[in-house]
């Protein structure tokens, strides 16, 4: 199966963390679990025009939620930060969530 920009970026991660770490020029992605480095730094040049330098990635095991006798499991995913270029402009989408 072909995966194509939009498939690998899910949506973006907005946490107080992740937009502490914007003033850094990272962002935060959950992306598609079997996409790798390569595939994601490409996708965010292309769907956003930027400029990517570095990109970090984790798997994340979802947590295990209890109601009452009922035990299940948040989904597991795949989160990506991504660091832009020194000499890249932002990403317009996060920016309107700084002010």
């Amino acid at each position: 199966m072909k995966l194509t920009s939009h498939d690998i970026i899910r949506k973006p991660i907005i946490t107080e963390k992740s937009m502490a770490e914007m003033a850094d020029r990272k962002y935060t992605f959950i992306v598609h679990p079997t996409a790798n480095k390569v595939q994601i730094k490409r996708a965010i040049e292309e769907v956003f025009g930027v400029k990517v330098e570095d990109v970090k990635t984790m798997n994340v095991e979802g947590k295990t939620k209890r109601v009452g006798v009922h035990i299940g499991k948040r989904a597991d995913f795949k989160k990506a930060i991504v660091k832009l270029a020194a000499d890249s402009k932002g990403i317009e989408f996060f920016e309107g969530m700084m002010q």
